[in-house]
């Protein structure tokens, strides 16, 4: 699967990237973000992760997008009768998305996307460090993905911020809607 996505993203890379540096201004984008996911087969449970973003501009308009994120473990509060207590979840995702976005010009710009990828749900018994993040994944259910998103992005100068809300549909036994936004800084160049 990993030589999969490193092919995939090479093949892409390739095919858009001559093209994008063949437009007049603006040929990249990229940025990392603070991304929320809330899983909805999981009674609603909120993870938090970062992750990161690059686009190739392949018209003034148009963009190819290939993004990433990892969806960090976190602490929840169980109720039994009047008793409070703070749990470990080990619990965490992985999210790998591609696909074009349009978007207006200026500096403050609206955009619309539709991509598609994979999200990889998984259980580590581990801390998170580089050795454990997030190719030692156990138990894992990986599933095929469709995001629609839209966004605002503003720029000042290359330096930028940027929104974006979407519904990140995974495919088990079916579509399960779950409620995905991510913010954070853009460079274009």
């Amino acid at each position: 699967m990993r030589k999969f996505v490193i092919t995939l993203t090479t093949a892409i890379f390739l095919m858009f990237g001559v093209a994008a540096f063949a437009q007049d201004a603006d040929h990249v984008e990229a940025g990392v973000f603070a991304d929320y996911f809330r899983f909805h087969n999981a009674n609603d449970l909120n993870m938090l992760g970062i992750g990161g973003r690059v686009g190739f501009n392949v018209h003034p308009h148009v963009a190819i997008e290939v993004e990433g994120a990892y969806d960090f473990e976190r602490s929840t509060n169980t109720q039994f009768e009047n008793l409070t207590n703070a749990s470990r979840i080990d619990f965490k995702a992985t999210h790998f998305l591609v696909g074009p976005t349009f978007k207006t010009s200026g500096p403050i710009r609206f955009f619309g996307t539709l991509k598609g990828g994979f999200v990889r749900f998984g259980v580590t018994p581990g801390p998170v460090t580089f050795g454990t993040l997030p190719t030692h994944l156990e138990n894992t259910d990986l599933n095929g993905v469709f995001y629609p998103a839209a966004g605002i992005e503003a720029f000042a100068g290359m330096f930028g911020i940027r929104a974006e809300v979407g519904d990140e549909m995974y495919f088990d036994n079916g579509a399960n809607n779950n409620f995905k936004a991510s913010i954070g800084p853009v460079f274009r160049f």
